[in-house]
């Protein structure tokens, strides 16, 4: 048997979070078994689903990496399937046309409410539905006996009884069918062998597979995935910060951090926790999702995030830090190679938005100093420190940071000062602030003509602020 699985997200809003861990597992297990991951949207929700929202999806899941072996599939391209399942199951006698009023049901409900009973179809139509004109609604014909036994392989043996059940509509009055129906026809066309979902479908469930059994289909295997919660125990939400995908894109993480900072909120492979795809493929299992919620911590993601940035090939960092410097208006054709800033500052920042923050004095000229920095470090004390070094930087005939080492321990050595009190000034008079990566890997990356400049400036500023004095 070949695995195949799928992702089904309804295009009503983001990506989130919880969806995307649902997908990774659902891609994992594809993955690990050598089966097929298929990409289905539900779109049946005609007033609440969007363009916008499908290509949202997308774009997340392109981002992440998730790539579909089968689809994208739509739900409303495939209205005709279940419109002829429907009536085959008519004709069958596993479903009927139910005329009962809007008004019948509700007071139906709250009779049903007020003796203390779950609210369900209490069947009128079931038997006693001769064909009348006006509107009607498909109904199942759900079994009055026995019971729905899952297997689920995160929760173990999940048994619900058929009187706990009514008989649901499978198509509209409009003529459209509804989810549940759906779902059923698709994952039985597509050959869906493992549901991977969230746990809020666990009532669905039982309903599915009583329709999959009357219409002679398989029963995929299931597992529902708990949800995932904030740091304050309650339902992950906008207020716990990004909750959609894209938005920690836009947050400066990169995909790689996301994926494995997900994949453990859940699942786990003894206490190991930086996984490579690879890894995450070969040691998935679907019996190692454990029951309980997971929580999300942001300062966990960030701690993966930085770790990434810090232990990727420098050149697979720059594919996604680009975007961010292109988002900051930085002109990354005005100055070193990407991947050279990337191997010095990456011990430096968290994020990719703030690579591309912290960087920018190496593709443009600054127009001002850092406040603080000028004010402790361009001093009139500094002026002869500055000018020394950028005669000896000057005069160097190979720009590389050993060569520009030299020049700034020999002119600390020829003033006998400390090294600080020529480098500081040197670090606010080329990068324009007080932080930076060692100075002679950075200003190597700068030009030898940007350095000699970039010190006039600060001298100018020295000589202006003693006039100003």
């Amino acid at each position: 048997m070949t695995v195949v699985t799928r992702f089904a997200p309804s295009p009503t809003g983001y990506l989130h979070v919880g969806g995307a861990r649902t997908a990774l597992y659902s891609w994992l297990y594809a993955k690990s078994q050598g089966g097929k991951f298929v990409l289905r949207i539900e779109d049946t929700d005609l007033e609440r689903s969007t363009p916008e929202a499908i290509e949202a999806i997308l774009e997340g899941m392109n981002w992440l990496g998730l790539n579909h072996d089968e689809g994208p599939y739509y739900q409303t391209k495939r209205f005709d399937r279940y419109k002829d399942y429907i009536q085959q199951m008519l004709e069958a006698g596993t479903a009927y046309k139910c005329y009962c009023s809007r008004e019948r049901l509700d007071a139906l409900r709250e009779q049903q409410m007020a003796e203390g009973k779950k609210p369900k179809y209490d069947g009128k139509c079931r038997h006693h539905a001769p064909e009348q004109d006006g509107d009607f609604v498909v109904r199942f014909k759900n079994p009055e006996q026995g019971s729905v036994i899952i297997n689920d392989h995160i929760r173990g043996r999940i048994e619900i009884s058929n009187n706990e059940l009514d008989d649901l509509i499978i198509q509209r009055s409009d003529g459209s069918p509804t989810y549940n129906f759906c779902v059923v026809i698709d994952d039985w066309e597509m050959g869906i062998t493992h549901v991977i979902r969230g746990e809020d479908h666990i009532n669905n469930t039982p309903r599915q597979i009583n329709i999959l059994e009357a219409l002679g289909a398989p029963i995929p295997d299931y597992a529902h995935v708990s949800m995932i919660l904030g740091d304050d125990g309650k339902k992950l939400s906008k207020r716990h910060g990004a909750v959609s995908v894209m938005q920690y894109r836009d947050d400066g993480f990169l995909p790689q951090a996301l994926l494995n900072y997900l994949v453990r909120l859940g699942w786990s492979h003894g206490d190991q926790e930086i996984f490579s795809l690879e890894e995450m493929i070969n040691l998935f299992s679907l019996d190692a999702i454990g029951q309980s919620a997971s929580a999300f911590n942001t300062d966990k993601l960030i701690w993966l995030n930085q770790h990434y940035i810090k232990t990727m090939p420098a050149g697979e960092v720059a594919e996604h830090a680009k975007w961010h410097f292109e988002q900051q208006g930085i002109d990354l054709s005005q100055g070193p190679a990407l991947e050279s800033v990337i191997a010095i500052q990456a011990e430096r920042v968290k994020t990719l938005k703030e690579l591309a923050e912290v960087s920018r004095y190496f593709y443009e000229e600054f127009a001002d100093f850092e406040e603080k920095s000028a004010k402790s470090h361009l001093r009139p004390v500094a002026a002869e420190p500055l000018t020394l070094v950028k005669q000896k930087l000057a005069a160097l005939t190979s720009w590389d940071a050993e060569s520009i080492h030299a020049a700034i321990n020999a002119t600390a050595d020829e003033l006998q000062i400390g090294m600080g009190k020529v480098g500081m000034p040197l670090r606010v008079a080329t990068t324009g602030g007080g932080n930076s990566p060692s100075l002679d890997v950075t200003l190597a990356l700068l030009s030898q003509a940007q350095v000699e400049q970039r010190i006039d400036k600060a001298l100018t500023f020295i000589a202006n602020r003693q006039q100003s004095v």
